[in-house]
């Protein structure tokens, strides 16, 4: 299986409830970095898997519709505890469903599955890996 990921950036705002979740269910802010890794059996005419620059675009493109937002707020979100990892799957659905709308090119087309980690910190992050 041949991999290519690519990494940005958000910062959003959002709360949670539940106990386990202590302080965090009081509003606050998080920075994530998001690697999105885009898994392919072959390599396609060009010998790549996706095209780093459309890849790089399309998960920007995801990121900027989340970022600077309050997630209370999104109406995706209502009523949802938005933690790393569904925040994980979320970013991994958008991007799925941009390749197969064609956005990453005929070729991605062909792309086995999406892996999105978000990292909150050095030490802590999740991921969430869907088959396309």
């Amino acid at each position: 299986m041949f991999s290519v990921t690519v990494r940005d950036h958000m910062m959003v705002a959002h709360s949670f409830t539940g106990e386990v979740f202590g302080p965090a269910q009081r509003l606050h802010g998080a920075t994530f970095v998001v690697d999105a890794t885009f898994r392919g059996a072959t390599l396609d005419a060009d010998g790549i898997v996706v095209d780093i620059g459309r890849a790089a675009q399309s998960l920007h493109s995801v990121l900027e519709q989340l970022t600077y937002r309050n997630l209370d707020d999104e109406p995706d979100f209502t009523g949802v505890n938005t933690s790393t990892e569904v925040l994980a799957q979320a970013v991994a659905d958008r991007l799925a469903q941009r390749v197969h709308a064609g956005e990453l090119g005929e070729a991605a087309r062909d792309l086995a599955g999406i892996t999105v980690t978000l990292h909150e910190s050095h030490v802590a992050w999740a991921s969430y890996e869907r088959a396309l």
